[in-house]
């Protein structure tokens, strides 16, 4: 079952707040909460209150899990743009556009759906040089 979880107006430019996340897209809920804490961005504390309120929005309203739960969608939509002027030289003005977003998380149910990370890459096997003295005989 998907529960969501919504967050409109949040004072951040769309630009950096999808930074954010596209890192914990994918990823448990408690994990993803775990990065969000340590991470320097200041969209990431926005973000986080939206992924822990579609998370208690399935924990209270529909009764499941917290710990099986899975963020498998964080949608980041521009919001209406704040504008501001600042005066300049000359009596001229300088244009300030304050830019929100909105912030939609989807969670799930199940940990069965393969993860985001990274999968490593599958190095070539390299064979064991061969001397000059095994050529030779």
């Amino acid at each position: 079952m998907q529960v969501t979880a919504t967050a409109k107006w949040v004072r951040v430019p769309p630009r950096k707040a999808r930074l954010v996340a596209g890192v914990i897209e994918g990823l448990a809920v408690e994990e993803a909460l775990s990065l969000l804490s340590f991470m320097p961005q200041a969209a990431a504390q926005d973000v986080g209150k939206v992924v822990r309120s579609a998370a208690a929005n399935a924990e209270n309203n529909f009764s499941l899990d917290r710990d099986r739960l899975r963020l498998i969608r964080l949608e980041v939509d521009g919001g209406p743009t704040i504008k501001r002027f600042r005066p300049r030289a000359r009596g001229t003005s300088y244009s300030i556009f304050k830019r929100t977003c909105h912030l939609r998380a989807v969670v799930e149910d199940t940990l069965e759906r393969p993860s985001r990370t990274r999968a490593r890459s599958a190095r070539p096997q390299v064979d064991e040089p061969v001397s000059s003295d095994a050529e030779e005989e």
